[in-house]
């Protein structure tokens, strides 16, 4: 299966053909053509599920520097970043698998979260002054809706 007919099988109805194409993305998307790139992106990833964040975001920031057009040492950077709450970071970073890989659905829905859980944090009480392009904080009383506000 190419990359363009998993895409495709992603688009259609079928829920069991749908996940064996997202998981015939992820292998594609994880071999770089190179076996010294696919090994340190093996190392980040081992790294990662031990819980060895710093580790992690070194290799595949390595990665990075090694190849940077290589669009899924991005994106576990993202996930990195995710995972120690550094939602800007991870966002920048799932913009840079984005222009590598428009389709990058992993990368779509990292950044997704990343917005949430900044929204998130910004509407804490704790807060409240917090300056982002995203979200107002209102501390009027009980009038307010609870809903984010929309930058002017």
């Amino acid at each position: 299966m190419t990359e363009q007919e998993a895409l495709a099988v992603l688009r259609a109805a079928d829920p069991v053909r749908a996940t064996s194409a997202a998981a015939a993305l992820w292998e594609m998307w994880h071999r770089s053509g190179r076996p010294d790139l696919d090994a340190l992106l093996r190392q980040g990833i081992e790294a990662m599920e031990a819980q060895q964040l710093a580790e992690a975001e070194r290799l595949f920031s390595r990665l990075i520097e090694i190849a940077p057009a290589f669009a899924e040492g991005w994106n576990k950077r993202a996930t990195v970043r995710y995972l120690v709450h550094d939602y800007i970071g991870s966002i920048a970073d799932c913009r840079e698998t984005l222009a590598r890989n428009a389709s990058h659905f992993g990368a779509l829905s990292g950044q997704a979260l990343c917005h949430m859980h900044s929204r998130s944090i910004a509407r804490r009480p704790s807060c409240v002054g917090a300056r982002s392009p995203c979200t107002r904080i209102s501390t009027a009383p009980a009038r307010t809706s609870g809903r984010p506000c929309r930058s002017s």
